[in-house]
């Protein structure tokens, strides 16, 4: 498969420090100051490609940002101290902000590896088969400074004892079972909260298909699984995802548009997802277009389209911080397929869109574990590294 050009490049090529020297996952620092990023503008610029301009300079004439509550390193006191969240969910959450090089920035960079189940063992690491053996994952996670790692009761209860105290784990609750024949769509519980909690977990993660038949179902059984979550003292993570195939209209896709994904971010915290990851904007208009033709779904307002989005990258993911309570529960994009040569640009492009618009960090999972160890951490230090640099601001 195409990999990142391997030619040593100013990008997340920060001295590494060898895995087995790393017995907590923390940034290199000194006098507990936070990793300085290696992503030099102009090879930044170079990523962004034509884009390069838009995205850096673009301001944001919608929602401003300061009316968002933004990441920062007192994000958990200035945020949850006035919540119903216990002192053991904070002491995980700061966990969780304090990790990897990301940590003290209030901004995360996050390993997910559950598409074993999700899309099947050989099609997720055939590219790459060391990541059938789980502690490769983890490494993986550790090594690319990440901030937490999420997967399977499977995956991290087998090196649970190992590792459990040197990188955050966010144990992924649900799963779309993918062998029934034919292949059926639905969030099913592989294990519970109290097993999560007993193998060490910081958090918990689960998915819900808003829109889809089961969904209900789902809201049902996410919710209670967060209350107990956060009983237990661990902070919850939802995957909040659309699906439906009456959300392609006219040849269009709108499982990813602004507002059908903000009302499905709105949805998830209201059950109290600490953390919301979503797709990134692609569109907008599914509700309109859902509409069409004398048909009723759902509700909207015209100002959603008018004043509160435009077009623009930014402002639609802005859009989604937005139904995340303002940023109180934090917004992280997932990274997406693996595309090969490209998928370094993707990974940055999709960074630069989520920290401008004032979302928390970014999870990345087949991008870099579909290629070797080495070219998938150099990955994700270049994602945190626009996290970490200081030209690239909100917008």
């Amino acid at each position: 498969m195409d990999v990142v050009d391997a030619t040593p490049r100013p990008v997340g090529g920060r001295r590494r420090v060898p895995l087995q020297d790393q017995s907590i996952c923390h940034p290199e620092r000194e006098h507990d100051t936070v990793a300085s990023a290696d992503l030099t503008t102009a090879r930044l610029e170079e990523l962004l490609g034509d884009n390069a301009d838009s995205l850096l300079h673009h301001r944001c004439e919608t929602i401003s940002a300061d009316r968002l509550h933004l990441p920062g390193p007192d994000f958990v006191d200035r945020i949850h101290l006035g919540s119903d969240r216990s002192p053991q969910v904070m002491r995980n959450l700061q966990t969780l902000f304090s990790s990897g090089r990301l940590g003290g920035t209030g901004y995360v960079s996050i390993l997910p590896v559950d598409q074993g189940i999700e899309h099947s063992a050989g099609a997720s690491f055939a590219p790459n088969p060391m990541y059938f053996d789980p502690e490769n994952i983890v490494r993986l996670a550790i090594e690319g400074g990440c901030n937490a790692v999420a997967s399977t009761f499977g995956v991290l209860g087998s090196v649970g004892r190992k590792y459990a105290h040197k990188i955050p784990f966010i144990v992924k609750l649900n799963h779309n079972e993918f062998l029934s024949y034919p292949n059926a769509y639905d969030q099913i519980e592989f294990g519970s909260v109290d097993r999560a909690w007993d193998l060490g977990a910081a958090g918990v993660g689960a998915t819900i298909y808003f829109g889809s038949e089961e969904s209900r179902r789902q809201i049902v059984e996410v919710a209670q699984a967060f209350e107990r979550a956060h009983e237990l003292g661990m902070f919850t993570v939802l995957w909040c995802y659309l699906r439906n195939s009456g959300f392609k209209v006219d040849g269009v896709d709108y499982h990813t548009a602004a507002d059908l994904t903000g009302q499905a971010n709105h949805l998830g915290v209201t059950i109290e997802a600490d953390i919301i990851k979503q797709k990134l904007p692609e569109n907008n208009g599914g509700y309109t277009a859902l509409n069409q033709g004398g048909a009723s779904f759902g509700k909207t307002h015209k100002l959603v389209y008018d004043e509160l989005t435009t077009d623009h990258p930014i402002d639609l993911c802005r859009y989604q911080v937005v139904n995340c309570y303002m940023g109180r529960s934090g917004l992280i994009n997932s990274g997406g397929a693996s595309s090969g040569a490209t998928d370094l640009a993707e990974a940055v492009t999709t960074a630069v869109i989520n920290k401008r618009a004032g979302g928390t960090g970014l999870i990345s999972g087949r991008k870099a574990f579909q290629r070797p160890l080495e070219e998938g951490a150099a990955l994700l230090h270049a994602i945190q590294d626009v996290y970490l640099s200081p030209d690239v601001t909100i917008a």
